[in-house]
């Protein structure tokens, strides 16, 4: 008897796992669960909130909605249909929560209803939402650069331009805020309190295309995750200044610290998660390099378990696509961002149907 689709979306799913336990190495850390999902859409960012005990996974396209899902057992607790878009985070205080749809989406965090939608201009894509003064921060590869938003009200407080492209951005929790500008290799500075630019670290010297950023806020110690020398470059949150430089895999596309741990994370898109230590503010090396399913580029700490959560999907062969209609390679002109890996340019794969699938990485 042949088999069923979803028996089949099932083997596909636990398939990866099973030569992922033969690829991880001795490290502590270890790919724990993948939960298949599936579903249809494309999808970006994930977001945990610790405090909610919720996962947010935005998917875009015709079928675009935002799935909740409980962060300890990852049982779907909720939807938000309709919307298409980037990624989406909330706020604990106010019980408000925003997605990087295209108008933002304002929605409450215990009923998942929506609350209103906001007209931004730009493209929305990554954001950050900051605890410091209730600021949810829309970023944009298109000026406006960055969109502030009121998180009590959804009120557009104003804009910030960056002179660049925005990936990801970290705040100290004090009133500065750091967003790292993928195709000029520099990190923005901006205060939040007069949502302006107060600073910029040229980063160019040991690369660029960097789309992960992370913050250890007691040390003032950022990290830059690069796509263009798959390396993570570690800096001084202070002046800018350049510790040093620790390779990564290809195609990094998101970072986090967990100060509990000490331990820097980024997520790859080759199959990779590199976990770097901070021994002290001054020396630093890479601890361990996870083997994930390919494409798991993005990723989120959950503080309370100090477990690292990250999305993909399964993958089809690359069609074969005439070179006048492939997918541009210039970044900011609709194709990959800078130093985006192969798999990134060129035409793309085709996503296995219902083969949408939730990690769950840690000790």
């Amino acid at each position: 008897m042949p088999c069923k689709p979803l028996v089949v979306a099932i083997l596909t799913a636990l398939l990866p796992f099973a030569a992922l336990a033969q690829a991880q190495d001795n490290g502590a850390y270890k790919v724990l669960k993948i939960q298949l999902v599936g579903g249809g859409g494309g999808f970006d960012y994930v977001t945990a909130d610790p405090d909610g005990r919720n996962l947010y996974v935005a998917r875009s396209g015709p079928s675009g909605h935002i799935g909740v899902f409980n962060l300890d057992t990852l049982a779907q607790v909720g939807d938000i249909p309709g919307v298409s878009a980037h990624g989406g985070a909330v706020d604990t205080a106010t019980g408000h929560g925003f997605a990087t749809s295209k108008p933002v989406t304002m929605f409450d965090s215990k009923t998942f209803a929506i609350l209103k939608k906001i007209d931004v201009q730009g493209n929305p894509d990554g954001y950050l939402n900051d605890a410091y003064n209730h600021r949810f921060y829309v970023l944009s590869h298109a000026e406006p650069n960055i969109t502030v938003l009121d998180d009590k009200d959804g009120a557009i407080l104003g804009t910030i331009d960056i002179g660049g492209a925005p990936e990801q951005a970290a705040t100290d929790g004090h009133g500065r805020i750091y967003v790292d500008i993928e195709d000029k290799s520099a990190i923005a500075v901006i205060d939040a309190n007069t949502m302006k630019m107060v600073g910029k670290y040229d980063v160019s010297s040991k690369g660029g295309g960097c789309a992960g950023l992370a913050l250890d806020a007691k040390n003032n110690i950022l990290f830059a995750a690069c796509r263009e020398n798959k390396n993570m470059i570690i800096l001084s949150a202070t002046d800018g200044h350049i510790i040093t430089d620790l390779p990564i895999g290809a195609g990094s596309d998101g970072a986090t610290f967990n100060p509990a741990t000490m331990e820097a994370f980024s997520s790859q898109g080759d199959g990779t998660l590199t976990v770097v230590k901070e021994d002290s503010p001054t020396s630093f090396s890479v601890e361990q390099t996870v083997a994930t399913p390919a494409r798991a580029k993005v990723l989120t700490l959950d503080t309370k378990t100090s477990q690292i959560l990250t999305i993909t999907a399964e993958y089809g062969p690359v069609p074969a696509t005439p070179p006048s209609t492939a997918t541009p390679t210039v970044a900011g002109a609709g194709g990959p961002p800078q130093g985006a890996p192969a798999f990134m340019r060129g035409p793309r794969a085709p996503m296995i149907p219902n083969s949408f699938q939730i990690l769950v990485i840690g000790k």
